[in-house]
């Protein structure tokens, strides 16, 4: 079984910001296949469909993004699922906004939801979309930053990385050839 996570933090005042952009992947490709996180265990929402022939289990963790690995790591155990059939999606400050980069394995990067998920996985050896949000010009503490709604104008961009990036999640359940999609999908989204 293939594992979807999206990252962010929950509730209704952390919608449509930079450190939600996992979460808003996951809730595009739910609403277009006309899914719902139906079920709640070891601190995630979570369902289990099919997608092209393959079992594919999506997860949104229900703790603060600092505590990711929380929901992943046990329902990982629970369902069985193998390192190799992980794939995270989250924000990276290091990435301009509008370009994504997919990677097989890599550190944390800073980012405290991957640290959670690699601690409690013990390795960091799994694959990830990094998408990017820009690092703030005006001298905003990254705090900040991560925490703002994008602009109108800002999510007009993000909402085709969004897709794009969902249309490389759909890839990735349907091929067991990571580096061709990496070459496929990685860069700025036109």
């Amino acid at each position: 079984m293939k594992c979807i996570v999206g990252l962010g933090n929950i509730g209704k005042r952390f919608e449509q910001t930079r450190h939600n952009i996992g979460f808003e992947v996951i809730d595009y490709m739910l609403d277009q296949n006309q899914f719902k996180l139906d079920k709640q265990k070891f601190k995630g929402a979570y369902t289990i469909e099919r997608i092209a022939g393959e079992k594919v289990m999506f997860i949104e963790p229900m703790t603060m993004m600092n505590l990711s690995g929380e929901a992943v790591g046990p329902l990982m155990k629970y369902y069985n699922i193998e390192i190799d059939e992980l794939l995270v999606l989250y924000d990276d400050l290091d990435l301009p906004q509008g370009e994504i980069r997919l990677r097989q394995k890599g550190s944390a990067g800073g980012h405290n939801g991957m640290k959670s998920i690699i601690q409690v996985l013990g390795t960091d050896q799994f694959k990830r979309i990094r998408i990017g949000v820009d690092r703030p010009s005006n001298g905003m503490a990254i705090v900040d930053y991560v925490l703002q709604k994008f602009s109108k104008q800002e999510m007009e961009t993000m909402d085709k990385v969004i897709d794009h990036s969902a249309r490389a999640v759909e890839a990735f359940i349907e091929s067991s050839r990571f580096d061709r999609l990496m070459n496929e999908y990685n860069g700025e989204v036109n």
